[in-house]
Parts: structure tokens; C-alpha cells; sequence
């Protein structure tokens, strides 16, 4: 039997992989799909800045099952493309994977420059098991030694990350202090959102006023112009020598696309992304598709695609469609999303959002607020009824257009 191979379970890879399924159906061909991830979950990791992450792990067996995709959990060892196989740790040994189409689905991680302390010392929400740690530590500042810069927190890094989670960590602060039992304790509580850039959030366009207003309101200072020079557990330091006494650091600065596209080909992008048409197959390699943050697509033809599951989730899709369309001989669909959004949530103050590649602001507050609740709690997770016909229809590539801007979907 022949057989369709997708790497990564993220927002990207799950969607190849039912999308796969769903047309095998429609054509009558017949292959064995399965997705390759390093464990057995989907995880929702655009709310790892919230406090509760109680159902931010989707187990992806849930999904998959009932749709006929096998799961197979494992570290990615090695691809070779010319022999079209993908060498894989797993818990008892070695194994080799062949493909007849493979999609690399394999994701981002979170890039860590040479500083002093930064791996040892600083946070990050990159992965759940971080954003776990987080959590820990911030509940048990409650109990940690009252010394300077104990309820001080530094977020680097202010793209959209670092500005949701600066404005979360106010009020998670608080209840730290508030369970000190230290009646003055509150007044300890400080955050600070530092980038290098000139002008904080530059890069977020026409919605930068209302995050600078939203960061007033909560409290959330803004540092520009910021070179950290190195990180203890007592704080940063600056790289003109400043010191910043903070028990707590979060690194939110930069993104790149799995290393393992680096076994594709050698021609990627400036976050390591393979090139791919319209049809998100990779350019100069047979037999090989890309989705999600480990593709550089020009989304509406002229546009790069971005990191984030708003594109994600399409290309995975079409990825999946075309890989089957190409399996058995049908044309490929070509993907075009002339449309794009930001929603930025902004803690207790609400939220913002933006429309096209300025960021045109369209809505903020508490409506706002509402509908970035719906996209982080319902528009991107798959069914999870078990229902084999509402799974498969989920991955149709009609395009969802923009959320409305209030409480509906």
C-alpha cells in the first residue's frame, strides 16, 4: 500500500494528516496515512500565555482514530529524501519510515541566543512543559524569599507573545502577593515589557497605540532599546551594565523553524522554512510538501506566510489534499488567502484587533476580547466528538474567513 507520511502534530500536521484522509474518500485511492510526533498530543500553543492550561493538550489519538490515521510517537532522527525515508527514535529502538509523500509539518521552536544565563535562568512559553514551569514558579513566588525584585517580572521580546503574556502577568503577580500574607506586598508587584527595538511593539503596526494604552492601564512598563547582557536568578542585566532585580524572566524573542528542514534541502529561508508553491509542495524536491511554520509560502502571492496557526491550519490542509491529489493523478489545488488578522490579547483590559498586513485596528476592549476567546477556545481546535464525518469534514478546504468581531464564530 502506498504511504503518505506527515511529520509534526501541531496545528499544520494534524489537518495533513485528516485532510489526507478525507481525500482518499473523495477519490477512492487507497494509501496508509500516518503522522510522526515526538509525543501523543496536539497542543494549543497559541494559550500558553494563559494561566490555565488545563485543556491546552488535545490528545491527537482522539482525533486521528476514529479518521484511521496511525500515530506513531518518536524523535526524528534523520530524511533521505533520494530514498524517501525517515529514520525515527522510538521507545524501543531505531526505526525507518518510507513515504510515497511525505509533509513536513515539524514546526518552531524558540531561538536562544548565546547569553549568559539565559537557558538556565529565564522562562519561556514556547513548549507546554515551559509554560508548565512557569506556572510553578509563579505560584511559588507565594512563598519565596521577599528580596528585591521578588514580584518583578521581565518579559523579552515584544512581539505578540511577549505583550499577551506581559499583560497576564499583573494580575497573576498579585495573587502572589495577595497570598503572601505580606499586607503591603502588592506595591512589589512590577512588570516590565523590554525590546531592542526603538519604539516597543513597533513591528505590530496600527495596533501598537492601543497595546501601549492596555499596558497604562495594567501597569506593564515599556523598555526599548534593550541588549541583555546576561540573566541570573536575582535578574538581567542590561548591556550597558544596568541591573534589573526580577525573579523572573520570560523570554519571548524570536522564532525558527524545525532543524529538521534542514534534511529536505538547502535552500531555506531566514528562519530556516523550506520554500513552497501554491500548492505547498517544496521547491526543487520530489515527492515532499510543507506546511505550517516550517513553510515559507507567499500566502496571497505576494505575501510570506507567518508563523502562526491562522496559516497554519490552511496550508496544513491543502497540504494533505495535494499530497493525495498527487499520490493518484488529480490536479493540485493552488491555496490563496488574501485576508489577514491579528488578534492580540491584552489580559484583563481586553484585547485588539487588527486587520491586514498594517494592522488596521478594527475592534479592541472588551469586544475585542470576546472574540479572541473564541478563536483560542473554539475556532481552532478540531472536534473532539469522536464523530469520523465532523472530523473529516473539518479538514475541507473551504477557507474560513476572518472571525467576526464579537462573541460569535
Amino acid at each position: 500500500m502506498k504511504k503518505i507520511l506527515v511529520i509534526g502534530g501541531g496545528f499544520a500536521g494534524l489537518w495533513s494528516a485528516v485532510a489526507a484522509v478525507r481525500r482518499l474518500h473523495e477519490t477512492g485511492g487507497e494509501a496508509q496515512v500516518t503522522l510522526l510526533n515526538r509525543d501523543a498530543y496536539h497542543g494549543i500553543r497559541v494559550r500558553y500565555y494563559e494561566e490555565d492550561l488545563s485543556d491546552t493538550l488535545v490528545p491527537l489519538a482522539q482525533v486521528l482514530d476514529p479518521v484511521g490515521v496511525k500515530l506513531v510517537i518518536g524523535e526524528v532522527t534523520g530524511i533521505d529524501t533520494a530514498q524517501q525515508r525517515v529514520d525515527v527514535l522510538m521507545e524501543d529502538g531505531p526505526q525507518e519510515l518510507f513515504y510515497d509523500k511525505l509533509v513536513m509539518a515539524s514546526g518552531s521552536q524558540l531561538t536562544l541566543p548565546a547569553i549568559p544565563g539565559l537557558a538556565e535562568q529565564a522562562f519561556n512559553i514556547d513548549t507546554h512543559a515551559a509554560a508548565m514551569r512557569l506556572q510553578t514558579h509563579m505560584r511559588q513566588l507565594a512563598v519565596a524569599p521577599q528580596r528585591a525584585g521578588w514580584l518583578t517580572a521581565v518579559v523579552v521580546g515584544a512581539g505578540a507573545t511577549g505583550v499577551e503574556l506581559a499583560c497576564e502577568l499583573p494580575e497573576r503577580l498579585r495573587k502572589a502577593a495577595a497570598a503572601s500574607g505580606r499586607l503591603d506586598a502588592d506595591r512589589d508587584v512590577r512588570v516590565i515589557l523590554a525590546d531592542r527595538e526603538e519604539i516597543v511593539c513597533s513591528q505590530l503596526g496600527e495596533a501598537r497605540p492601543v497595546i501601549e494604552r492596555a499596558c497604562d492601564a495594567l501597569g506593564v512598563e515599556r523598555l526599548s532599546n534593550v541588549a541583555i547582557k546576561a540573566i541570573s536568578a536575582d535578574g538581567i542585566v542590561l548591556g550597558n551594565g544596568a541591573m534589573i532585580p526580577a525573579a523572573t524572566v520570560a523570554w519571548c524573542a524570536g522564532m525558527r523553524a524545525s532543524s529538521l528542514n534542514s534534511h529536505i534541502s538547502t535552500e531555506l529561508d531566514a528562519s530556516g522554512r523550506l520554500y513552497v508553491d501554491e500548492h505547498l509542495k517544496v521547491k526543487g524536491v520530489a515527492n515532499v510538501f510543507a506546511a505550517g511554520d516550517a513553510a515559507h509560502m507567499l500566502i496571497d502571492g505576494t505575501a510570506p506566510s507567518v508563523m502562526s496557526c491562522q496559516h497554519a491550519r490552511p496550508m496544513g490542509r491543502f497540504a494533505g489534499h495535494n499530497a493525495v491529489n498527487d499520490l493518484v493523478g488529480e490536479q493540485l489545488e493552488p491555496l490563496n488567502i488574501d485576508w489577514y488578522t491579528n488578534i492580540i490579547d491584552l489580559g484583563p483590559w481586553g484585547a485588539v484587533y487588527a486587520e491586514g498586513w498594517t494592522r488596521t485596528v478594527r475592534s479592541e476592549g472588551i469586544d475585542a476580547k470576546k472574540t479572541k476567546t473564541v478563536v483560542n477556545r473554539e475556532r481552532i481546535y478540531p472536534p473532539l466528538s469522536g464523530d469520523k464525518d465532523a472530523i473529516l469534514a473539518a479538514s475541507a478546504l473551504n477557507l474560513q474567513r476572518p472571525p467576526a468581531m464579537n462573541s460569535k464564530p
